[in-house]
């Protein structure tokens, strides 16, 4: 048997941005404008690395078998130039150092920009004078349970006739010490001594083609000065743009945030040239129609309406309200117009109506500004102009008024949308020119000639500075996952034996990231982003090594599927830089190169596909308005829930809206006491950021008691199979012991008898995937290693052991990349938790020992990544001559994270591998990139 042993301020004038937005009557500039790169800056600080040191560092050393093995390793087979279709690798280790390190800010040279006015009374300081919170910070509530109470009724508690059921009770109001006796009596309360902090809902009769319809909607104005006076966001509102770099040099350019973006900086040149000192209000606006019932067929149009100036982790949490539901549109289908076309363009001139009432407010304010105070009482002269608008391809089709099957934003013919050529973006001149044509014939050939329908006064023609061609933003769910990657789907079970795909399915390992489709992916239907999300962790691993009908080679298919993968993680990057940009480009350039190969197949016949086309436009907009996480319709589906499912089901189902516009006014004035009252309680500290503070989470996070705290040797080496427990454990004490030995004094020192027989065993670890050292790229999301043995269910049936494979420290490790980094399959976590025990093993050095350990089945190293896959194969680590699996104990902190392994399946998958043994009967694998967005930027 064998083991392992183990911001500058810089610019003198305005600098220019490249604008691709158009300009008319002087608030759309046409001209493009080179940037000014001579500004000096700070050098660049050193790269920050995660330090996963702890103790003595015991490496396994090289495997000669395992890089024999890599020379061996068959690749996908080539019908070309087997390199052709690679992903780029030369450049992405510097691509991802880039996002890590220092970021050089360049701020917007005019000093008035974003200027001060006037001060006044914060926003808590006046709504404490309001609710008389002096001397009862629960006010106007009588107590605290008064108060919790009330909360719970109106947040979390039963309709209003069973809350009056409730407090009939004899005693139950008394025993409370309530000062309301019914659901009348508490809605009184919040409706006349809680202030209104946003504006109510009015109804509005718009009519088009001779019928009336209600329209509900808030003072869109108004509401911005809602959004912007709240005292929660005070601390994270950004008032002026940005130019970020990755480089002391300012050649990378840094695209996050909304203000990092070329858009806001523009504009801001535009409002300075005019009046200096002013302050953009960038609005987002999102909207989409939803369902309120299942059965009864009802839905809602909302309208949500957020800012630009609060960042997007704010914007994207749905408990903050940091987006104001803004209206409910008229939801007709317009049934008795029978002729289809006139139907078409009556809903379209129906929406545009409404939004133009709704967003009326916004067009004398965005051009001469208006007074607008913060919540930390400061007064900007704030500009609010319509700046993006979220939505899917029928709402983007209905906010531009292009024919359905264009695209929303450039000229591209309809017959050549898939050719993967560059087209400029539509003529808002032309589109304002032929759309005031007085003459109704001329009209309309002047809008067919724009590209447009002839809309009856588009709500954004006379928004100042707006040019909704370039409003339509990038959406992650609509166009990649349930576009793009629906397609791609489709088309790869159309080239595929069905019957072989689902066995590939059954059959994959588990992991905490990774969906296993018991029944196969082919009969799936209506799937949702979350499902298609899940197919995409395991596509690229699916088609792998699955042959083609009639020879043909599978390369080319196997390059685009990997060529649409690496652009929907990278589009879903955090942070861009201009090389990030680059990587997406070319991504989009392999799938074109590679996409007849679906033609040959006879699964498609042309390319026609919008969603599809759109993706060329994502690099050009995330340099406009910053990366394509500010405007997911992900988060517009979510509002969903809270705005209007959950508001209707407060009706009684009857004249509906009324209603719901009240729940939802009444919801948010309690939301705005809750955190006036939180404020109170902590002693009204000066107003503080909300965003996540990475550093204070710890990478490795584990149960508070072991789960099973006692394990004999004997049941690790029969139920966990942790075959080589006891002499892996002796010479990990040899060589802690004595870190200098070499492996034959290890070998000479290693045969002793233990002086215990249990230790305390775990059954999985979690480990923190972010960077607290660059918040930017940090996320909340959290990586489980598992451990556990098979089991048996209380009705006899067996549930298979859980081992999950993991990245392991081997050398010396960064952040990224897989240098330094070997994978193992974790058999066992555990701690020797006696002290009496530690000190037996470990004379003299037993406080030094790190407190959780893990034995691990090594694989091979890391090589060169597979041609055309682009991902690692590796194989279980053996010795040469007795073939067992070569196995070592390590610290628990070495290993960054789970590992997600793709079987080698074969032409034909083996029948009687599963998915709890096909890591154990599997021979070789391909590491999956792709299992989570965090492997994707670090395993490369």
């Amino acid at each position: 048997m064998d083991f392992e042993l183990d911001g500058h301020d810089g610019g003198a004038g305005l600098g220019d941005e490249d604008d691709i937005y158009g300009d008319r009557d002087g608030n759309r500039d046409n001209g493009d404008e080179d940037e000014d790169e001579d500004e000096d800056d700070e050098p660049e600080d050193e790269e920050d690395f995660i330090d996963y040191d702890d103790g003595p560092r015991l490496e396994p050393p090289p495997d000669p078998q395992a890089q024999a093995a890599a020379h061996n390793a068959p690749n996908v087979e080539g019908d070309d130039d087997e390199d052709a279709g690679n992903p780029p690798s030369i450049g992405r280790d510097h691509v991802e150092r880039a996002l890590r390190q220092e970021v050089h800010v360049v701020h917007f040279p005019s000093a008035r920009a974003g200027e001060a006015i006037q001060a006044i009374t914060p926003g808590y300081g006046s709504y404490s004078d309001e609710v008389h919170a002096e001397n009862n910070p629960y006010a106007p509530f009588a107590s605290k349970r008064d108060y919790e109470f009330a909360m719970w009724a109106k947040m979390r508690g039963p309709g209003s006739t069973a809350l009056d059921e409730l407090l009939k009770i004899d005693g139950v109001r008394n025993d409370l010490g309530l000062s309301y006796k019914n659901t009348r009596e508490l809605n009184k309360v919040i409706d006349t001594h809680l202030p209104a902090t946003r504006p109510r809902f009015r109804c509005k009769e718009i009519m088009v083609a001779g019928e009336v319809f209600d329209v509900y909607y808030r003072d869109a104005l108004e509401c911005v000065k809602a959004l912007v006076g709240d005292p929660n966001f005070a601390a994270d509102l950004v008032w002026t743009p940005e130019r970020h770099y990755a480089d002391a040099d300012k050649t990378v350019r840094v695209y996050h945030e909304l203000y990092t973006g070329k858009w806001w900086w523009n504009k801001q040149k535009e409002i300075e040239r005019k009046e200096p000192g002013g302050t953009i209000i960038p609005i987002i606006i999102s909207s989409d129609k939803t369902r309120l019932t299942t059965f009864k067929g009802k839905s809602a149009y909302p309208v949500y309406l957020t800012i630009g100036n609060l960042p997007k982790e704010l914007r994207r949490k749905p408990s903050l309200q940091s987006q104001i539901l803004l209206a409910y549109l008229p939801t007709t289908r317009l049934e008795h117009i029978t002729n289809k076309a006139a139907r078409r363009r009556t809903i379209a001139n129906l929406y545009h109506a409404c939004m133009q009432k709704i967003l009326s407010p916004l067009k004398k304010a965005g051009f001469d500004g208006t007074p607008i105070a913060s919540g930390d009482g400061v007064v900007r002269r704030c500009h609010p102009i319509f700046a993006a608008h979220v939505g899917d391809y029928p709402e983007q089709v209905l906010v531009t008024g292009v024919k359905t099957g264009e695209c929303p934003c450039c000229e591209v013919p309809r017959d050549q949308l898939g050719n993967h050529e560059p087209y400029p973006f539509r003529d808002l001149h032309a589109v304002i020119t032929a759309l005031e044509t007085a003459d109704i014939a001329l009209r309309a050939h002047a809008c067919a000639a724009a590209g447009i329908k002839p809309i009856h006064q588009p709500y954004w023609q006379d928004l100042p500075y707006a040019n909704p061609f370039l409003a339509i933003t990038p959406d992650i769910l609509h166009q990649l996952h349930q576009g793009v990657i629906k397609h791609l789907v489709s088309w790869v079970k159309s080239a595929f034996s069905e019957s072989e795909i689902d066995a590939r399915c059954r059959r994959l390992p588990r992991n905490h990231h990774v969906r296993v489709f018991t029944k196969g992916i082919t009969s799936l239907s209506q799937l949702t982003g979350r499902e298609h999300a899940d197919i995409c962790r395991i596509l690229l691993g699916l088609v792998a090594d699955m042959p083609l009908p009639g020879g043909l080679s599978p390369a080319r298919l196997v390059r685009c599927v990997r060529a649409i993968l690496d652009f929907l993680y990278l589009a879903q990057y955090p942070v861009h830089t201009d090389h990030t940009l680059t990587l997406l480009r070319d991504a989009l350039d392999r799938f074109h190169a590679n996409k007849d190969i679906f033609v040959q197949l006879d699964i498609r016949t042309g390319w026609g596909v919008p969603k599809l086309h759109f993706l060329d436009h994502y690099a050009d907009l995330t340099i406009q308005l910053g990366s394509p996480d500010n405007f997911n319709t992900e988060y517009t589906e979510r509002l969903h829930i809270d705005l209007a499912k959950d508001a209707y089901e407060a009706t009684n189902s009857k004249d509906e809206f009324p209603q719901m516009t009240i729940w939802l006014e009444r919801r948010e004035k309690l939301f705005r006491h809750k955190r006036f009252v939180a404020w109170c309680l902590a002693g009204r500290p000066p107003l503080a950021s909300l965003l996540t503070a990475a550093a204070e989470t710890p990478r490795l996070k584990m149960m508070k008691h072991p789960s099973k705290p006692a394990v004999h040797f004997d049941t690790l080496v029969n139920e966990y199979q942790a075959k080589f427990f006891r002499e892996a454990l002796t010479r990990y004490a040899i060589r802690f012991r004595h870190p200098n030995f070499t492996d034959a004094q290890v070998e000479a020192h290693a045969d002793f008898p233990l002086p215990f027989r249990t230790v305390a065993v775990y059954h999985k670890a979690k480990f923190w995937l972010g960077d607290p050292q660059h918040p930017r790229l940090s996320s909340d999301e959290f990586d489980v290693v598992h451990a556990t043995p098979a089991r048996k269910t209380k009705r006899g049936q067996v549930v298979d052991g859980h081992f999950d494979p993991a990245i392991v420290n081997n050398t010396n490790g960064e952040y990224a990349g897989v240098a330094g980094y070997r994978v193992a399959r974790v058999r066992a976590i555990f701690s020797i938790s006696k002290e009496k025990d530690r000190r037996a093993l470990f004379p003299g050095c037993h406080l030094n020992v790190p407190s959780l350990l893990a034995y691990v089945e090594w694989f091979t190293d890391f090589t060169e990544p597979v041609a055309n896959l682009g991902l690692y194969k590796i194989k279980h680590s053996v010795d040469r001559h007795s073939g067992e699996r070569l196995a070592s104990i390590i610290p628990l902190d070495h290993i960054r994270r789970s590992a997600y392994l793709f079987p080698i399946f074969g032409a034909l998958v083996p029948r009687e591998w599963t998915s709890g043994n096909v890591l154990d009967e599997c021979k070789t694998f391909y590491v999956d990139s792709f299992s989570d967005r965090h492997a994707y930027r670090t395993i490369y």
